[in-house]
């Protein structure tokens, strides 16, 4: 019986498989070279799927060998460079069918669309339920328990997991022995390969020379190898917690304001305490009050309804996103992980053209978030970009902002002709303006509001020796001695610079 697999069943290892379960006892395996062609480009670019199909390719040849009644034939032309190139387009898929015709032979695939082709043409299919295949645990799973946020994976370590919840875990061993290499490549290619089985809700998010991002359900894998790290690493994570809104018990002040005025909001907070988790919170809030929500996302791992469509930045260009967003014109959006100026610029586009905007960015600090966007938009437009600040800490709410515009003497100057437009940053509940944001000199300067009291505090703290400080119509006087006058100045200036950057007004050094 002959049979001709396609490049999914290759990098599959159906056929082996099937040898090995003696489910095939006898077979001719015709492998067009258009399969090695293919799988030769994957692996030259680094793409592990390359290497899985040629392991099996190389697995085939050993049965072969052994098993006489099993023969392997290379057979086809080789395809040319374009061919190669549009191999998504379907180009590699029809060559394959048809050698599967002239050979009237079983056509092996886990692809739906190339099964249907093929018995359109009238060829016989041996087709593989991925969903099937997806019943089956993969291997790191057994590893997680309902505590387990993470588990980390590196050759050469035992197996440890982080457990607990955001902002309150510890870390603990998992396994009795350290991993090898083999044992590390092994679980990367299991990975790898549901990933390509286009099963709902997994996929490879990006592929790269040494690194691959993939999405399995709802854990988020990260894998890497060398030389781009220092050895095979793979990082799992797995989303403990799905609130709602409702489950954050917040007062009534900022459910109002989410329903009517935020349009521009930051969700700011550390790494894994929690800031993606009140995203989801958020998206659903608004879905549930009839509104078109949208994501961007890199890599797509917000756990939401499917009446909320997900973007893949890794997938689609800054420009085609954008594209898309303002045409198709949700009512909010959610820009998760903002980490570069592309998509601090898109997310303040996107705002400018009237897209509700909900950003989630890495701060350790609520007021890091809003001076990520300090150079790269003009300071009379973040109030327009950003409206509120939401800082998760530990899992939970620990302070919001508001951003509003006003034209104004700075606090703590005294002279009405600094008067100048700048941008207040007040605490959302209370009121109290805690920072002023506002252009010196060439600069844009973040100041935090503080009595006179407060900023002599500072100065003396920061200067570390012993000097009188007055603030006088908006002008800091530091009087010190002349062995001291060097040393506050610092290296052509730079020091007292960083000082009036600051504390937002001119310092004036005088010698005693």
């Amino acid at each position: 019986m002959k049979y001709v697999p396609d490049t999914s069943a290759i990098i599959d290892g159906v056929l082996s498989k099937k040898i090995e379960k003696k489910e095939i006892k006898e077979a001719v395996i015709l492998v067009h070279n258009a399969v090695l062609a293919e799988l030769e480009a994957q692996a030259n670019y680094g793409r592990e799927v390359g290497f899985l199909g040629l392991e099996e390719l190389q697995r085939l040849k050993e049965i072969s060998k052994k098993n006489k009644k099993i023969e392997l034939k290379y057979v086809g032309e080789r395809p040319k460079e374009f061919e190669i190139k549009y191999a998504k387009a379907g180009e590699i898929d029809a060559m394959i069918r048809e050698l599967a015709l002239k050979e009237d032979a079983y056509f092996v695939t886990l692809d739906k669309v190339d099964a249907e082709a093929a018995k359109a043409q009238g060829i016989k299919v041996i087709f593989i339920e991925t969903e099937t295949i997806a019943e089956k645990p993969l291997s790191f799973e057994k590893l997680f328990d309902n505590k387990t946020m993470s588990i980390h994976l590196r050759e050469g370590m035992v197996p440890i997991a982080k457990k607990g919840e955001p902002g309150n875990w510890t870390m603990v061993k998992v396994g009795k022995k350290k991993l090898e290499k083999e044992e590390m490549e092994a679980i990367a290619k299991e990975i790898i390969e549901r990933g390509k089985m286009n099963l709902p809700g997994s996929f490879i998010e990006t592929e790269r020379k040494r690194s691959t991002i993939a999405q399995i359900k709802n854990y988020r894998i990260v894998i890497t190898k060398p030389p781009f790290s220092d050895g095979w690493e793979i990082t799992i994570v797995r989303p403990i917690k799905k609130l709602s809104l409702s489950d954050y018990n917040l007062p009534k002040k900022l459910i109002k304001r989410f329903e009517t005025n935020a349009a521009g909001i930051l969700i700011s907070g550390a790494p894994g305490h929690g800031k993606t988790t009140f995203a989801e919170a958020l998206a659903e809030f608004y879905m549930k009050k009839e509104k078109v929500v949208k994501t961007v996302e890199a890599p797509r791992d917000l756990r939401l309804p499917v009446e909320i469509t997900q973007y893949s930045k890794a997938l689609g260009s800054i420009d085609e996103i954008r594209d898309v967003l303002l045409l198709s014109r949700p009512d909010y959006t959610i820009f998760d992980e903002m980490r570069n100026n592309q998509d601090f610029l898109l997310y303040a586009d996107l705002r400018l053209a009237g897209v509700g905007m909900i950003g989630v960015v890495h701060a350790t600090s609520p007021i890091d978030s809003i001076q990520r966007f300090v150079k790269r938009v003009e300071l009379g437009m973040i109030p327009s970009i950003v409206d509120t600040v939401i800082f998760i800490e530990n899992g939970q709410i620990a302070k919001v902002y508001s951003l509003n515009m006003a034209v104004k003497v700075p606090t703590g100057m005294t002279e009405s002709d600094l008067a100048r437009p700048l941008v207040e940053i007040r605490d959302f509940f209370t009121g109290e303006i805690e920072y002023e944001m506002y252009s010196y000199g060439e600069e844009t300067v973040v100041v935090p509001v503080t009595p006179k009291k407060g900023i002599e505090d500072m100065l003396k703290k920061e200067l570390r020796m012993d000097v009188d400080i007055k603030i006088k119509e908006g002008v800091v006087y530091i009087y010190a001695r002349k062995n001291q006058v060097k040393r506050i100045l610092g290296r052509g200036g730079k020091r007292i610079r960083n000082l009036e950057r600051r504390v937002g007004m001119p310092i004036e050094v005088i010698t005693q």
